[in-house]
């Protein structure tokens, strides 16, 4: 296999590994916390908007590399 394909591979899969271990701490850091309904939805928004800035960024540079 080449190098630049695992490269790619083992990015996708552990950022992806590393947004569920987040959502878990969030989601654990809104139960200890009592946030409520509310609160965890914003906390949760707060975690969406960094993995969709992520997304839109790896998106944008494939664009512009042709993919």
């Amino acid at each position: 296999m080449d190098p630049r394909v695992f490269e790619e591979w083992m990015m996708i899969i552990l950022v992806s590994i590393l947004v569920l271990f987040m959502a878990f701490i969030v989601w654990d850091l809104a139960k200890k916390s009592k946030a409520g309904r509310y609160g965890t939805m914003v906390l949760f928004s707060a975690l969406g908007l960094g993995v969709v800035g992520f997304v839109i960024k790896s998106v944008v540079i494939g664009s512009l590399e042709g993919f």
